[in-house]
This record gives C-alpha cells, sequence and structure tokens, in this order.
C-alpha cells in the first residue's frame, strides 16, 4: 500500500483551503463549495459521493474490507456574513463574506483524509464524510438529518473539528461530557406610546423602560440561576423606532442565552418572562417576549472522547492533547448528530491567529496536516483492519 507523500498532500490541502477562503459563501448558499467538495471526493475514487443533502450538503462514503460498522466524520463548508479586513492574496472575492470562523480548514483537512484513506485504507468498513453546510445559524446539521442522513448513510458514532485561536498549532483538546453549550435566542419587544421629545409625560416612551429592562436581565444570572449552574444571559441589541427629537413607542431588545442544561435554559425562559412582565407593568408599557432554542448542548461520549485522546497523543504527540477543565460557551450544531449517535468534538490549535468570527482571521494551513491525520487515525483505530 501507498501513502501520499507528506509534503504533496499538505501543498494540496493548502491549495483547496485557500481557494475555499477566495470563494467563501453564507450557509445554504454553498453551492460552488459543495461542487468542489464532490469533485474532490470523486477524484480520490470514493464508493459513493451524494449532492444536495440538507439542501447543500454532501456525503461521501469509503467502504474497505468487509467490516459491517461505520462511522462518520464531519466537516462545516459555511462562512460568515462578515467584511474581510486582512489581506492575503487568497482574500475573500465575495464581498461582506468571508470564512472568519476556519471552516476552509475544516474542509480541506476532511478532504485530505478522505484522499490518505482513498489511497491508503489501513481499515475494515465504512466511513462517511459529511460536509454540512450552514453550521453557524444551527440549522445545518438538522437539515441534513430531516433529509435522511441516518436512513439513508448510517453510521454507529461520529467525530468533529474545530480549530482554536490562541492554542499552539498541532495541540488537541477536549473532555468528556458537555463542552460546548446550548444557545437559545430571545427578542423582546416593548410597546407604548411616543411623542415629543418636549413632552414625555404626554405618552408612555419605551426607552428608559427597555435600559432597566436590560439591566434587570443581567439580574438572572447574578440572582435567579444557582452559582454553580452554569448560565450566560447577552443583551446584544436594542432597537427603537425614536429618532433625535421624538421618543420612541417601541423598542426591541435581542440577545441570546447559553447553559449546559435543559433544565437551566427552561429556568432562564421562565425567568426573563417575570422580569420582562415585572418591567413593563412598572412602565406602564405592553411586553411581548419571543424565546427560541437554536443550539442544543453538546455532550461528548465518555468512552469515544478517551479514544479520540489515543488518537490524538498518536499522530501528535503524548504532550499535545489534552483534556480541558471546562466547557466551552460557544456552540455547535454537530451537538445534533450527538442526539443520534455518540461521539466526540475537539479542538485543534490555531495558533496566535486573530479570534475566530473576527474580520481579521485566518486559518493557520500549518494545522492542515494535524487534522487530516487525526481523522485518519481515529478511522483506523475504530475500524482496525483484519
Amino acid at each position: 500500500m501507498t501513502t501520499p507523500d507528506t509534503d504533496a498532500l499538505v501543498a494540496e490541502m493548502t491549495a483547496w483551503r485557500r481557494d475555499l477562503h477566495a470563494h467563501p459563501e453564507f450557509g445554504f448558499e454553498e453551492a460552488r463549495t459543495s461542487a468542489f467538495v464532490a469533485a474532490k471526493l470523486r477524484e480520490f475514487g470514493l464508493d459513493e459521493v451524494v449532492e444536495g443533502v440538507g439542501g447543500t450538503g454532501v456525503v461521501g462514503t469509503l467502504k474497505r474490507g468487509s467490516g459491517n460498522r461505520a462511522i462518520a466524520l464531519r466537516a462545516d463548508m459555511d462562512a460568515l456574513r462578515i467584511p474581510e479586513q486582512g489581506s492575503p492574496y487568497y482574500r475573500s472575492q465575495n464581498p461582506g463574506v468571508m470564512h472568519a470562523c476556519g471552516h476552509d480548514g475544516h474542509t480541506a483537512m476532511l478532504l485530505g483524509a478522505a484522499k490518505l484513506l482513498a489511497t491508503d485504507s489501513g481499515f475494515d468498513g465504512t466511513v462517511r464524510f459529511i460536509f454540512q453546510p450552514a453550521e453557524e445559524w444551527g440549522r445545518g446539521a438538522l437539515a441534513m438529518l430531516d433529509d435522511g442522513l441516518m436512513q439513508r448513510f448510517p453510521f454507529e458514532e461520529i467525530y468533529g473539528l474545530h480549530n482554536e485561536p490562541g492554542i499552539a498549532i498541532g495541540h488537541f483538546r477536549t473532555k468528556p461530557g458537555a463542552i460546548m453549550s446550548a444557545e437559545d435566542n430571545f427578542e423582546i419587544v416593548l410597546k407604548g406610546i411616543g411623542g415629543h421629545a418636549a413632552r414625555p409625560h404626554a405618552g408612555n416612551e419605551t426607552l428608559v423602560a427597555a435600559c432597566a429592562l436590560v439591566t434587570n436581565l443581567q439580574t438572572i444570572v447574578s440572582r435567579r440561576v444557582s452559582p454553580t449552574d452554569v448560565a450566560v444571559v447577552s443583551v446584544t441589541e436594542l432597537i427603537t423606532d425614536g429618532t433625535r427629537n421624538a421618543l420612541p413607542g417601541e423598542a426591541r431588545i435581542l440577545g441570546d442565552a447559553r447553559s449546559f442544561a435543559p433544565e437551566i435554559s427552561a429556568e432562564i425562559e421562565r425567568q426573563m418572562r417575570i422580569i420582562a412582565e415585572g418591567t413593563a407593568r412598572a412602565y406602564n408599557v405592553e411586553q411581548i417576549v419571543t424565546y427560541t432554542r437554536e443550539f442544543v448542548p453538546l455532550v461528548n461520549d465518555a468512552a469515544l472522547t478517551e479514544e479520540a485522546l489515543a488518537v490524538a497523543r498518536q499522530v501528535l504527540g503524548m504532550d499535545q492533547a489534552s483534556v480541558v477543565a471546562a466547557p466551552f460557551t460557544g456552540s455547535e450544531d454537530f451537538a445534533r448528530f450527538l442526539d443520534h449517535v455518540p461521539g466526540c468534538f475537539a479542538f485543534l490549535g490555531n495558533g496566535d491567529s486573530a479570534p475566530l468570527h473576527n474580520p481579521g482571521y485566518d486559518f493557520d494551513d500549518a494545522g492542515l496536516v494535524h487534522g487530516a491525520r487525526f481523522h485518519a487515525g481515529i478511522v483506523r483505530r475504530r475500524l482496525p483492519a483484519a
């Protein structure tokens, strides 16, 4: 059996990643990206490549030997509506959209693993390569599942990677149990009577009520949820229909909440409704609360996390794979797959880069080989050749 030359594969993955970076596409608009992925998978000689799964998702299947077990590897493909401020020669050619979260790198490293495994299998069974759309707004995994992913391409466990700025290249971090939080979104609309700024007593303007409500919402975490439970409530927007000399008759408060357990999410919503109702009554305005759950908590399987750590220590080095002490309050819709099968999600260092979702961010191509080797390694460990 032969293995693609490492330097040649790294050069290929780098070229793929930079091409994808130059042509970013927002969620469910990844037509060029999915076509690029599908063409590469067919070029590698996979047994089956199916496009259009869940809209713009791609699933590649590679079978070797006679084993009847199947595992899945997943990468996300979508970009963000952020204007790029960096200046690499491969900078975004799609104005207002950029790969500010490294999904171009995730896609390239999984393509690299597919080429490695197609060329020099070293496993016995079936691998599903899942290239997912629309992760950023929490809809892509559900779309693929709703399109029959588990029935059409069954698998028994799943693995995923995400880059992490601030951690050295080649370092791997994960933990068993809850590792990423749920994300709930909320909108609170206050309705009153606006009017002239010189006559506030003549109506029931909403801006002062909205400011009070923003402050009152902070008591959910500080006073209404146990200090031993992790919870975050963030107001991110306050929008009114007022102008410089007119008091607003409507105000909208938007934000999100993070937690790691359904009962905490439910308590945040309950307390938010109580506070909104009480504050609105105090200021004699009406209130409407809309509360939605966009991401569920991401909970790694304990046994498969140990397997992932064993592979990372083997391919990256004993000192470069570690268990994090605390979960992250970011969210990931990889969690939706874990509602169906066990698996493990982990982080790979992206070095001293700008933060995720920053207009100056760029994926460090030096990390591509480590992601590809981890993906291939977990397949060979979980589907050992006879």
